[in-house]
């Protein structure tokens, strides 16, 4: 007999009463969680349902009433959680790419709270302009004369391909014509823009002769890619920028550089390899600079386009500026992130910064505490591993990381791994060689405890209090 059933022969009056299943066990502690009105509004479905169903083939359902709101409750859960980001990567693409700065989500919140002066200028009280929030703290960090943000580094490039080049040749290297996520091609974009793609060289070697052959009347730009996912090695050849822009002087032409990620610190100080720079693009004489803010910038989703004001300004005029546009939280975020390079404090206060350069003594006491949490059923110990940037980032790049290894977790490695996505916020860890490894490298010191609890709770061993010394 079902709990919330009387012994009735009569289907319908085995159907609780409102009231009644509202006060349910399993229901009624989610009126706490959701609202008491939103609660009603799903019980009254379950049994309108319910009752349908009877009419229909003269039976209850097999679930309880009580369970069926429980279920549909769930929906009523925002589906995008935060969750701690125990895998190493830094820049997780699933994960949400980088973490912001506490500067960044307070002046989100901030622009978010009310009216804010997204299009008026306060100063002559009429409209202005969104796109003039960011110019003066793009110059400033870039060295570009002018700047322009859009959505993301994806539109960015589609609108200055549509803006300059619309109905025109654009000249590439055959082996930068690349594809990055979610099956984003460079060639698509070029047949979206309006641009003629125009292919020279081979797929590892590039010549300045083989740009300078391949334009014609038609040609208005080059146009260098970089493969920020992959890397050819080997027998290669491409082309210097300053090169390039050289030879675009030459002809009349415009230049046009996609860094991808882009980056305003120099990774090769913290033992990374090398990616390229925003400032050097813009010293070699690129018309316009592009790359992504939410990368190795550390800010939120955005594409950013620097370069010579007249072209930032024809991509400002283009009907597709709009369509790309950022919202004010992101306008706001952005500014906040580019303040920290502006300042000279981008090491100390953006995330993902932090994380690259942190000490492997710090890393090595937080790892050491978890693996004590686990106490010793588990096989818990110290290990190393690489923690990887990610995001398309510096390739094959990595650092050597101390972390939390569990070479015996309860229940296997797949399935510790998914109880730890159950924790409250969700722990992602990653397996390697059958063990579960946590990278202190990519979890925010205040999450410590959380961890340290989660994993002495799985594993039935170690304590929060000894982790947590």
């Amino acid at each position: 007999m079902r709990e919330d059933a009387t012994m009735t022969t009569n289907p319908y009056r085995e159907l609780p009463a409102i009231e009644r299943l509202l006060t349910h066990p399993r229901v009624a502690p989610l009126a706490e969680r959701h609202g008491h009105e939103a609660i009603v509004r799903v019980a009254r479905e379950v049994l309108d349902d319910y009752r349908a169903e009877i009419e229909r083939s003269g039976a209850l359902p097999e679930q309880s009433a009580a369970e069926a709101v429980a279920d549909r409750a769930a929906s009523l859960e925002p589906s995008l959680r935060r969750v701690v980001n125990a895998s190493g990567v830094i820049i997780h693409t699933n994960l949400g790419r980088a973490p912001l700065s506490d500067a960044t989500i307070a002046a989100m919140a901030a622009a978010s709270e009310g009216y804010s002066n997204l299009e008026f200028d306060l100063d002559a009280g009429e409209r202005g302009s969104r796109f003039s929030h960011l110019a003066e703290l793009l110059a400033r960090v870039t060295g570009a004369e002018a700047g322009i943000a859009v959505n993301n580094n994806a539109s960015a490039v589609l609108l200055a391909l549509s803006a300059l080049c619309a109905g025109g040749e654009v000249v590439i290297a055959r082996g930068q014509l690349v594809e990055i996520g979610g099956g984003f091609r460079i060639p698509d974009v070029m047949r979206q823009s309006g641009a003629t793609l125009v292919e020279v060289g081979t797929t590892n070697r590039t010549y300045l002769r083989d740009y300078a052959e391949a334009i014609s009347e038609r040609t208005v730009a080059l146009l260098r890619v970089h493969a920020s996912n992959f890397r050819v090695v080997g027998f290669t050849e491409e082309t210097p920028l300053p090169s390039l822009a050289s030879l675009a002087r030459e002809r009349g032409l415009l230049l046009i550089d996609d860094l991808g990620s882009g980056a305003l610190l120099d990774p090769r100080e913290y033992g990374l390899g090398a990616e390229p720079l925003v400032r050097d693009s813009v010293a070699a004489g690129v018309d316009v600079t592009l790359f992504s803010g939410d990368k190795l910038i550390g800010g939120p989703q955005a594409g950013v386009a620097v370069g010579r004001e007249r072209t930032i300004a024809t991509m400002q005029r283009h009907p597709l500026a709009r369509a790309v546009r950022m919202d004010k939280a992101s306008i706001a975020g952005l500014a906040a992130t580019l303040g920290h390079y502006a300042r000279g404090e981008a090491i100390e206060e953006i995330p993902i910064w932090r994380m690259i350069a942190a000490p492997a003594d710090g890393l090595r006491r937080r790892a050491r505490r978890w693996a004590r949490a686990c106490g010793d059923a588990a096989g818990a110990s110290l290990d190393t591993a690489r923690s990887m940037i990610g995001g398309g980032s510096l390739p094959g790049e990595g650092l050597e990381s101390p972390v939390c290894a569990i070479a015996a977790p309860p229940g296997g490695a797949d399935a510790f791994a998914a109880a730890l996505r159950q924790a409250d916020p969700p722990i992602v860890a990653r397996i390697e060689r059958g063990a579960v490894l946590l990278d202190p490298r990519t979890v925010e010191p205040g999450d410590d405890r959380h961890v340290a609890a989660t994993l002495a709770a799985l594993c039935e061993g170690g304590s929060e209090a000894s982790a947590g010394r």
